[in-house]
């Protein structure tokens, strides 16, 4: 474990985000901000069934109202769908079949949402009034939702052409090895589980707006996303167009969370129409819309089998997920439960392993990457596994698990899944978090809570995710004429802090404030590559680029200063604006420098690296029931966590507690539902509940931190740890505090809402 001490401007600094002054003020500019002159409104006319066939009786009629410019039919996008991007190999190393994901739905809708027109008009009422009037024949079909019931042998087929509701088949690890673990085992432990599908809710809806310029045929297209070169190149493949052919530009993000990572199928809709009618053309989503259309989190169910042998250790581990699709395959969503269970075995010394994942489709809203991304699925499952196998065994939770992680001198450590565990010190960042938490005064308070006629519940996750994905992040960096400095890069903020965080490298190289430093992203035009910003990369891939980018800047200048100075380039020192010879009064400042290279000075520079980051950590939370309501109130929750290096302790810890919240939220009250018809009854913020900032308590955060050895600078991510060590150790206190309160022996899954709590005391009576 490291111990750092704190700079002023550079890693380590815990800088207050320079971003926030003018979001705060109302300067921010955001896509619904951005009116170009004579833009219209498109509107979606989406499906109200589930499964039907369709047919638009009165287009011709809508297109002749007054104020309408186009309508879009199905007819009219013919062969154009949206692409899924995760390309992998089925358990029987056969590629696995995609169903036409299409622009406007032609003859036959999947589920309530599914979009079957697109209206185009001179103002956002006309648009809406005129889509409300357009005439749909439906031909209600079959429907089937859920997981079990779209597995069910007579089951209705979402796409009968393929013959069946498994979408397709994965595998991590060994059946046989694993099989044999299990017939030497002295016990076996297992657990079902439900994961909840889950609606993202970021606070601000997508919207998008397409211009073409007539003159150079180049459209322009403005929206929220979480990369523009990757949303550009999905578009392009739907248009056939060439990536020269269209500029993305991201203005600020009102929050993504994986959900804004998708090509969906407004932003090629809007191009189209701009194309035809020849005017800028702009879409804004409703509340409402974003419930029944944009991808849905999670919404798994799960079985886990523990092999274990006479001292407790583990032999073996079996998985088989079911995760849910949705009607289509979007656009990365095969690939989430397969990162997923290759996360299976957790922090655990398990010497066999085998995870099987079928993908499942169903007449409901798609699915796809939501913070985390397969890995607090993965994490939760394993989580509650143990607290069973501590249950059984009685070593309890604590026990279990010490006596099962993998030890430090096994580090680096390569899974039976195939994930390459580089550093970390588990037990350290366990024991400290017990510390902090009291856990040994835990009986005590149990006992004044039942005083009160409140059952008290304790539960702990110890989680490990793999992110920060193989490749890397090129970063440009440029002196301008006025002495200050420019970042040029391809990530982009959600409301990370990402201009705050690279401005303290390159204020540290150079000797400037962070305010010296201008941060541009989200202009394809003016940033020439870019991965965008997912799976906790920006960070990590970014700021080795930025740095190198800053070390060959600052040598150029160097260079010609040494020059200019007539003194040795190791006599030289950067610091507020100048370039100095130490011990003497002799310098010059940087806008000299550029001023007399005659151009702007820049560098380029890409880090890349082979292998994830593995941060990992320790969350207890302990809670109280009251068991004549079922409501929950979460009393303490720690969190220690060890991310390699910390680049800014109060950026860090924002997004680690904005992601604990997103799991508690999930645990406790987030509760999709469908009805048998496939209609969404929590469409709307009336019906689905989301933890708000009052039902948290202040949330204990430190690090432990131990550096990786797979990242250049030691950095493991962070932005999506807080979600994914979350939900077990919520779900976990909410078992203990039922079992020793109410004697309810019953697994619960999520979320524990009051009903569902109160249900489970009243059984157990």
């Amino acid at each position: 474990m490291n111990q750092m001490v704190t700079p002023k401007f550079g890693v380590g600094a815990p800088l207050r985000r320079k971003e926030d002054e003018p979001l705060i003020v109302g300067e921010g500019i955001y896509t619904a901000d951005y009116q170009p002159d004579g833009c219209l409104h498109g509107y979606v006319v989406r499906s109200a069934m589930a499964h039907a066939k369709i047919r638009v009786e009165n287009a011709d009629d809508i297109r002749a109202m007054d104020g309408v410019r186009l309508v879009l039919t199905g007819a009219d996008v013919s062969g154009k769908v949206l692409p899924m991007m995760a390309r992998l190999k089925q358990i029987d190393g056969s590629d696995f079949w995609q169903p036409p994901h299409q622009l406007l739905c032609e003859d036959e809708v999947r589920f309530v949402g599914d979009a079957i027109a697109f209206v185009v008009a001179d103002d956002l009422n006309t648009a809406r009034n005129a889509a409300e009037m357009v005439e749909v024949d439906y031909e209600p079909l079959d429907v089937v939702v859920g997981i079990e019931e779209a597995l069910a042998p007579d089951a209705v087929k979402v796409w009968p052409e393929h013959g069946s509701n498994i979408a397709f088949t994965f595998g991590h690890g060994n059946e046989v090895k694993t099989e044999r673990a299990f017939s030497d085992a002295e016990k076996t432990v297992s657990i079902d589980i439900v994961n909840n599908r889950i609606v993202a809710n970021y606070m601000e809806l997508r919207g998008c707006v397409a211009e073409l310029n007539a003159e150079t045929g180049r459209f322009k297209l403005t929206l929220g996303t979480q990369g523009g070169h990757g949303m550009r190149d999905v578009i392009c493949k739907v248009l056939g167009l060439e990536k020269e052919q269209v500029q993305v530009i991201t203005p600020e993000v009102g929050g993504g969370f994986g959900t804004k990572a998708f090509c969906y199928r407004e932003y090629p809709l809007l191009m189209i129409a701009a194309e035809r009618i020849g005017k800028p053309v702009r879409w804004s989503g409703e509340r409402m819309e974003h419930f029944i259309t944009d991808a849905h989190g999670r919404d798994n169910l799960s079985r886990a089998e523990l092999a274990l042998d006479k001292d407790h250790r583990i032999l073996g581990l079996k998985v088989d997920v079911k995760a849910a699709m949705g009607a289509y395959l979007s656009q990365f969503a095969p690939f989430i439960p397969w990162v997923g269970t290759a996360m299976s075995s957790g922090l655990y010394d398990i010497p066999a392993v085998f995870a099987k994942t079928d993908g499942v489709y169903m007449h409901t809203v798609p699915t796809d990457a939501f913070r985390g991304a397969g890995r607090p699925e993965a994490a939760y499952l394993i989580e509650r596994l143990m607290d069973k196998a501590g249950e059984e065994t009685g070593l309890g939770p604590v026990e279990i698990r010490k006596r099962n992680f993998i030890r430090s001198d096994q580090l680096p450590y390569t899974t039976q899944t195939g994930r390459m565990y580089d550093t970390g010190e588990y037990v350290g960042h366990l024991d400290k978090a017990l510390e902090v938490a009291d856990w040994a005064g835990f009986k005590n308070r149990q006992a004044e809570s039942a005083g009160a006629g409140k059952f008290r519940g304790i539960g702990l996750c110890c989680y490990i995710e793999a992110c920060a994905f193989p490749g890397g992040e090129e970063a440009t960096l440029e002196l301008n004429q006025d002495g200050n400095l420019t970042l040029l890069i391809g990530t982009q903020t959600n409301g990370q802090g990402h201009a705050t965080s690279y401005s303290q490298v390159v204020a540290e190289k150079f000797g400037v404030t962070i305010e010296d430093v201008a941060v541009v992203q989200g202009d394809t035009d003016r940033v020439e590559n870019g991965g965008g910003t997912g799976g906790s990369r920006s960070i990590p891939l970014g700021l080795p680029s930025v740095r190198d980018a800053s070390d060959t800047l600052v040598k150029k200048v160097k260079e010609l200063a040494a020059d200019r100075l007539e003194a040795g380039i190791e006599d030289l020192e950067l610091e507020s604006g100048v370039v100095r010879v130490v011990g003497t009064d002799q310098q010059v400042t940087l806008a000299e420098i550029v001023a007399g290279a005659g151009e702007t000075l820049s560098a380029r520079e890409e880090v890349r690296q082979n292998e994830a980051t593995y941060p990992n950590g320790t969350h207890i939370c302990e809670l109280e029931v009251d068991p004549d309501t079922g409501d929950i109130a979460i009393l303490n929750y720690v969190i220690v966590d060890d991310f390699g290096v910390t680049v800014n302790p109060l950026l860090l810890e924002g997004q680690v507690i904005g992601g604990a919240a997103n799991a508690v939220s999930q645990a406790v009250c987030e509760q999709t539902i469908y009805d048998e018809d496939g209609q969404l009854l929590t469409a709307s913020l009336l019906d689905y509940r989301l933890l708000r900032a009052a039902d948290l308590p202040d949330i204990h955060f430190e690090t432990r931190n131990v550096p990786s050895t797979t990242n250049a600078m030691g950095i493991k991510g962070a932005g999506e740890a807080g979600t994914i060590g979350g939900c077990a150790a919520v779900m976990n206190a909410v078992q203990n505090a039922l079992k020793d309160g109410a004697g309810v022996s019953e697994l619960i899954d999520m979320p524990a809402t009051p009903l569902r709590v109160w249900e489970a005391i009243e059984a157990a009576k």
